[in-house]
C-alpha cells in the first residue's frame, strides 16, 4: 500500500549549472577577517562554519595509488556545541599486507590576540593512533586553544592500494558552508561510476577528459557555495540517505585487456561464490554436517526445521560485532571459538539450514547506518552486512542469527533499510525487507497516593520484537547511561531498576518509584494528573515546516501505557475525564484512552497503534493531528475530594 520514498540515486546523470570560470583546487591563504566575524550570514544560530573544504581523489599514474587530498577551514562560533570539530579523526585501512600511509599532515588553530591573529600548531605529541577492528586503525589529535571565535585549519594525504571505493564524501553536513569542492582525477584506463545523491546542484562543474599529471586523465569537479546546515527531521532511521554528497566506485581497468568489476549483480555474485572467504566457506559442507544437531533430521516442517537450525545457530554462538560480508577468521574457528562476525555466524546458518535439506542462500545487505543499496550501481562495497533467506511455498523468510532475540522474520533494527540482494546459487535477486510483524511496548504502574502527598509505586517498561532488540542493544552500549535514562526523562525518584532479557526476547526494565511532585492539595481536595509521569507532554509530530522525509518507525508497533492508581481512603472522585478514540480513516494510526473506576482504583489505559513500519511524508499532518489529541488526553487531570 505504501513504499517509503526512494531518493534520487543516479550515475552522473543529473543536470548540472555550468561553470562559467572557477579554479579548482586554490585554497586561499588565511584573511585575519574570518576571525572577527561574529555569526554566520548562511545560519545566524550556527555553533561552526566552513570557510572552505576542499576533498580531492587522484590515482598516481606511476604507482596506480589512490592519493586522497584534504584541506579544511572551519570558523568555531560555539565551541561548546561544536564539538565534532576539535577532535579530528582519521581512518585508515588495511588487509592483508596492504595498508594506507598518512602524510603531509598539518594543523592549526587561529585565534585573535591584541588585534593580530596567532597560530597555534597541533603537536604531534597530541596525536595518537587507535585500532578500532582488524582492518581499521584511526589516527585521532585534538585542536589546541579553541575559543569562541577561533579558526581551525587542517590538511593532510592519505595514499591508499585500495582503488576499488572511493569514499563517500558529504556534501551537506550539519556545518554549514561558504566553499566545498569534490575532485576525482582518474587515468583514462581506469573507470568509475561516479555516484551523485541528494538534491543540491553544484554551482561549479567539470566532467571532461584532459591531460593531467603527465597523462590522459577524466576529471570530475563539483564547487558549491553556500551551502546551509542540513537540517534533520524526526523519525528518519538514517538521514545520510537524504543528504547530498558523491562517492565513486570502480567500474573497470583497461591494462591491454578489459576487467569489468561492478557491470551487474549477476557478476558481483560470482564473484562472491569465487572468493575464498564467502563463497570458499560455503563449499565447507562437512562443517555443517559435522556439527547439525540430532534432532534435526526428525522435524518433518519444513519452517519448523529452519527454526530449529537457526535457534541452535543462534544460541551457540557469539557475535563480535565486527560486520562485513566476508569471513574474518573462518568457519572453523568460530566453531572453536564459539565467537564469530556477521559473515561467519550467518553463512555457517546458511551452510546448515542447506544441509537440512532447505532452499537457503545469503542475503547480502546494507545496514541502516550504512545508507540504501544503490540499485543503479552494482558493488560489493554497497553490502556491509549478510543475513540467510530461505525459500518455502508461502515465500521468503529472513534469519540473522547475530541477535539472540532474533527469530524468523524478526530481524534486528539495523538490518531493516528497505531491500537486499539475494546471492542464490541460480541467479541474483532483488528481494524486498519489510518489517510486517509488529513490536509491542507495554508501559504499566502501579501506584498509590500517600498520606504525607507523596505517590509511590512500581513500573515496568516492556518492549518485544525488534523494540526488544534495539532497547538491548541501547543497553549493551552504555547500562548505566540506560537505566539512567529513567530519571532523566521522567525526573521521578526511581530506585532498583532492573533490566533484563526475558526467556521469550521480550527486554524489560522494573523498578520502584516515589514523587513528592504529582499532587496539588487545595483545601479538601487533591488535584493530579492520573497518568502520572506517563502523559504524553509534548508532541512529538511538531515540525512547522514542510515535512521533506518519510517517516520511518522501523517496526509497526503498539504501545500501551497502564496506570493503576489506588485512591486514598476517605477521597471521592469529582469528575471524570472522559474517554477518547481516534483513527484514521484507513485505520493505519489509532489511538484510544480509557479511563474507569473499579472500586477504590482507578484505571487509565492508553494505547497507541501504528500498523506500518513506515510512511510517505505525506501522512506528516495525521500523525500531528492524533498526537495534538493523545497529548491533550494525556495532560488531563482529575479532583478527589475529601468526603
Amino acid at each position: 500500500m505504501k513504499k517509503i520514498l526512494m531518493i534520487a540515486i543516479c550515475s552522473m546523470n543529473f543536470i548540472f549549472i555550468e561553470a562559467q570560470k572557477h579554479e579548482f583546487l586554490n585554497s586561499p591563504k588565511f584573511n585575519d577577517a574570518d576571525l572577527s566575524k561574529q555569526k554566520s550570514a548562511l545560519d545566524e544560530n550556527a555553533s561552526a562554519e566552513i570557510l572552505y573544504k576542499s576533498v580531492h581523489f587522484s590515482i598516481d599514474n606511476n604507482t596506480g595509488n589512490l592519493i586522497k587530498r584534504a584541506f579544511y577551514r572551519v570558523k568555531i562560533y560555539n565551541k561548546d556545541k561544536a564539538e565534532d570539530w576539535l577532535n579530528l579523526e582519521i581512518p585508515l585501512y588495511q588487509s592483508g599486507s596492504d595498508h594506507e600511509t598518512l602524510s603531509k599532515m598539518k594543523a592549526f588553530t587561529y585565534n585573535l590576540e591584541n588585534g593580530s591573529s596567532l597560530a597555534t600548531k597541533v603537536d604531534k605529541s597530541s596525536k595518537y593512533k587507535s585500532k578500532e577492528s582488524k582492518y581499521v586503525s584511526i589516527t585521532k589529535f585534538a585542536f589546541p586553544n579553541v575559543k569562541n571565535g577561533s579558526v581551525i585549519e587542517y590538511q593532510y594525504e592519505v595514499t591508499s592500494p585500495f582503488l576499488f571505493s572511493i569514499p563517500e564524501i558529504l556534501i551537506e553536513t550539519d556545518t554549514p558552508s561558504l566553499y566545498t569542492e569534490y575532485i576525482l582525477d582518474s587515468p583514462s584506463n581506469i573507470s568509475y561510476n561516479v555516484n551523485y545523491t541528494g538534491f543540491l546542484s553544484p554551482k561549479y562543474r567539470e566532467v571532461d577528459e584532459r591531460t593531467l599529471y603527465g597523462a590522459n586523465y577524466r576529471t570530475y569537479r563539483f564547487g558549491y557555495e553556500n551551502v546551509k546546515g542540513f537540517k534533520s527531521e524526526k523519525f528518519v532511521s538514517n538521514d545520510r540517505n537524504y543528504r547530498t554528497k558523491v562517492s565513486a566506485e570502480l567500474h573497470s581497468t583497461n591494462f591491454r585487456e578489459l576487467k569489468l568489476f561492478s557491470s551487474s549483480w549477476e557478476q558481483i555474485k560470482q564473484r562472491l561464490y569465487e572468493n575464498e572467504d564467502f563463497g570458499g566457506e560455503l563449499k565447507k559442507t562437512k562443517l555443517a554436517k559435522e556439527n547439525m544437531p540430532s534432532n534435526i533430521a526428525g522435524i518433518s516442517n519444513e519452517v519448523e526445521r529452519a527454526n530449529a537450525v537457526f535457534d541452535y545457530v543462534k544460541n551457540t554462538f557469539t557475535w563480535n560485532q565486527d560486520r562485513g560480508i566476508y569471513v574474518e577468521d573462518g568457519i572453523k574457528k568460530m566453531l572453536e571459538t564459539k565467537t564469530g562476525n556477521a559473515a561467519e555466524i550467518n553463512l555457517f546458518l546458511v551452510m546448515m539450514l542447506r544441509e537440512a535439506g532447505i532452499k537457503a542462500d545469503p542475503l547480502t545487505i546494507s545496514t541502516i547506518n550504512h545508507g540504501i543499496i544503490n540499485i543503479a550501481s552494482p558493488n560489493v562495497s554497497n553490502m556491509n552486512f549478510v543475513i540467510a533467506a530461505i525459500q518455502t511455498k508461502d515465500g521468503f523468510h529472513l534469519y540473522d542469527a547475530t541477535s539472540k532475540q532474533s527469530s524468523i522474520d524478526q530481524l534486528p533494527p539495523r538490518d531493516w533499510n528497505q531491500f537486499g540482494i539475494l546471492m542464490a546459487k541460480e541467479k541474483v535477486q532483488q528481494l524486498s525487507m519489510v518489517n510486517s510483524k509488529p513490536s509491542f511496548t507495554y508501559l504499566t504502574v502501579d501506584a498509590k497516593i500517600n498520606d504525607d502527598g507523596s505517590v509511590s509505586g512500581s513500573y515496568s517498561d516492556k518492549d518485544t520484537g525488534t523494540y526488544a532488540m534495539f532497547a538491548k542493544e541501547n543497553y549493551d552500549d552504555n547500562a548505566d547511561k540506560y537505566k539512567k535514562q529513567y530519571k532523566e526523562n521522567f525526573a521521578v525518584d526511581f530506585t532498583n531498576i532492573d533490566s533484563k532479557v526475558l526467556e521469550n526476547g521480550d527486554f524489560e526494565s522494573t523498578m520502584k518509584f516515589s514523587s513528592e511532585n504529582m499532587i496539588d492539595k487545595i483545601g479538601k481536595k487533591i488535584i493530579i494528573n492520573p497518568m502520572l509521569f506517563l502523559n504524553k507532554t509534548s508532541n512529538e509530530f511538531d515540525q512547522t515546516d514542510e515535512r521533506k522525509y518519510p517517516i520511518d518507525f522501523i517496526s509497526p508497533y503498539t504501545r500501551v501505557k497502564k496506570v493503576v492508581l489506588e485512591i486514598p481512603e476517605g477521597y471521592a472522585i469529582e469528575e471524570m475525564p472522559k474517554s477518547k478514540r481516534i483513527v484514521t480513516e484507513d485505520k493505519e494510526i489509532e489511538y484510544n484512552y480509557i479511563i474507569e473506576q473499579k472500586g477504590n482504583k482507578l484505571e487509565i489505559v492508553s494505547t497507541t497503534k501504528v500498523s506500518s513500519a513506515d510512511y510517505p511524508k505525506e501522512y506528516y499532518p495525521a500523525f500531528k493531528q492524533i498526537w495534538g489529541v493523545a497529548s491533550k488526553q494525556e495532560n488531563q487531570v482529575i479532583s478527589l475530594v475529601k468526603k
